[in-house]
């Protein structure tokens, strides 16, 4: 497996924010979080490819928001917050050898982190990142290819995957509260812990999960589901409105294929 990662910009302390209050930012220690992430991802098993970020850039680390990547097709988006646009070209071409590319164009905006894949299927988050417009071109786009493209509401939360990510084969961890549980019929759910509402964002990395240390309570109701659990502090770039998903595209696949996770 290969994880694209990108840099911590030094302008992350300038960083979009929309449900979270603006708080300072340790650029050192967000930075060696960052590095402890990657390694984190190493010792899971991936290989690590930094992409740069330039200084302009201040929520370049969040790589998740500018692709969506299927075996078939590398969708690069049109970001809902207008200063993340200026991200595309180095992603764009970190993935232009590794599949053909399609692009959102205006009006519609979609960010990654709103894009949740399990299987043939595909939710995608309407929030204020995300609109009808840009939902309607991934259906365009996805659709000859066999999968089938599912709208959620997401309220009180940035994007979908702040409030539901895949722990498992048909098994989701989820904040009920920020996703209607019935747009995942089907899907065996595990709820986080009340308290931790912020808990519902892992990455699955083959069979095990990669997870914040923020959050033991729902931490120990995955380990109850026996899932496999490593965890990284990730509390600075927390603070940016960031989780772990945001931060890697996982490439699987002897081809290099690129999935997101």
């Amino acid at each position: 497996m290969l994880a694209l990662t990108r840099e911590v910009s030094p302008a992350i302390v300038h960083c979009e924010l929309t449900h979270l209050a603006r708080v300072p930012i340790d650029l050192g220690k967000a930075m060696e979080q960052h590095a402890a992430y990657e390694r984190a991802l190493e010792w899971l098993g991936c290989r690590v490819r930094r992409l740069p970020a330039g200084p302009d850039m201040p929520d370049s680390v969040f790589i998740e928001d500018v692709a969506v990547v299927l075996d078939e097709v590398a969708i690069i988006t049109r970001p809902g917050a207008e200063s993340r646009r200026i991200e595309r070209p180095v992603v764009e071409a970190a993935l232009a050898p590794l599949r053909p590319l399609a692009i959102i164009e205006a009006p519609g905006t979609i960010d990654g982190g709103d894009v949740l894949v399990s299987g043939r299927s595909i939710f995608i988050g309407l929030s204020s990142r995300t609109n009808a417009p840009a939902v309607d071109q991934v259906r365009a786009i996805v659709e000859s290819h066999g999968y089938s493209v599912h709208t959620v509401r997401v309220t009180g939360c940035l994007h979908l995957k702040s409030a539901v990510t895949e722990a498992g084969k048909g098994l989701l961890l989820m904040n009920p509260a920020w996703a209607p549980a019935p747009a995942f019929a089907g899907f065996d759910i595990i709820d986080v812990d009340p308290t931790e509402p912020y808990a519902a964002n892992v990455v699955r990395v083959g069979e095990r999960l990669l997870y914040p240390t923020l959050f033991p309570r729902t931490r120990r109701r995955l380990e109850d589901r026996a899932c496999n659990v490593t965890v990284v502090d990730v509390s600075e770039l927390a603070k940016a409105e960031g989780a772990v998903t945001c931060c890697s595209l996982i490439l699987r696949g002897s081809d290099g294929g690129l999935t997101p996770v």
